[in-house]
């Protein structure tokens, strides 16, 4: 999780690590050849295990992510939103139809290629498209309408406390839960309200000082963004043992030593160059601009 910390989308590691034992356990080690066995392994679906089977053997099998999609919903003017029940279908079907029985790994790739590269979702290069003569959604003009973009909830705003709580060069992290935001990563104890971190300060740690608020900053979700409120308690002497599952102390000198979310890492980075300055502004000696501890 630590290599894969700042990527996002971490129930895909979750996913390749489960299918890998599976295929392990129950394949001998090697990955199966046929498509319901793909489909049955944790994290791969209908397109993938098609698009692992037509790219590595050639059988003919149709794709659909999110690029295939859009080029064909445009080339044949699929009015419903292409995740929506009728469009996944309308779409499934011209999949399957325009899949070649001949040199279908080509065929795969390309329309791949194609929708990434040059029907983009914003801006697309019709210019250069092989599909132009065909292309529905470019002869009515309607390009920018298709696909049609599914209605979403409004884009929300969440507030979560943070508690760095460090003594002896170490910080107390958390492991998170295996499903939902930032899943098996270690992160800050976290808190939804204010009086809870402040509580969870004076319960567990009697003798620290008052916690020190610090800047808020923003972190954005795909579908939400979160204002993270850290507060910073620094404890005198050595650290004290974690009698709780699912924490311990981690040594702030060895951060990228173990799986953080980006924004735990960035507070946890300066505050380890500076403890004593606010977090925003902390710099590392020299006065150097200092890259990210974690990608992303």
């Amino acid at each position: 999780m630590r290599l894969w910390s700042g990527l996002g989308y971490y129930a895909r590691a979750r996913n390749l690590h489960r299918a890998a034992q599976v295929v392990a356990a129950g394949h001998g080690g090697k990955l199966p050849l046929k498509l319901d066995a793909l489909v049955a392994l944790p994290g791969i679906g209908r397109s993938t295990a098609g698009a692992i089977l037509a790219l590595s053997r050639g059988e003919r099998h149709p794709i659909l992510d999110g690029n295939v999609k859009r080029v064909l919903a445009r080339v044949f003017a699929v009015e419903q939103p292409p995740d929506s029940t009728a469009g996944l279908k309308a779409l499934w079907a011209l999949a399957e139809a325009a899949t070649p029985a001949r040199r279908v790994a080509a065929y795969t790739q390309a329309i791949m290629d194609l929708g990434a590269t040059v029907c983009t979702r914003a801006n697309p290069a019709c210019g250069c498209c092989p599909l132009t003569a065909g292309c529905e959604a470019l002869a009515t003009g309607r390009t920018g309408e298709i696909p049609a973009a599914r209605r979403r909830a409004p884009r929300r705003l969440e507030t979560a406390h943070f508690i760095l709580v460090t003594a002896g060069g170490r910080v107390l992290l958390e492991r998170r839960p295996p499903r939902g935001i930032w899943g098996g990563l270690w992160s800050l104890p976290q808190f939804a309200q204010a009086e809870g971190a402040r509580a969870f300060v004076t319960e567990r740690f009697t003798s620290a000082p008052a916690p020190r608020r610090l800047p808020t900053r923003r972190h954005a979700f795909t579908h939400f963004d979160l204002d993270i409120e850290p507060w910073a308690v620094r404890l005198p002497g050595r650290a004290a043992r974690v009698d709780v599952e699912g924490a311990r102390w981690h040594e702030l000198a060895a951060l990228k030593a173990v799986g953080l979310p980006a924004p735990v890492a960035r507070l946890l980075e300066e505050l380890r160059h500076d403890p004593n300055r606010p977090l925003r502004e902390a710099r590392p000696r020299g006065g150097r601009p200092r890259p990210p501890a974690v990608s992303g």
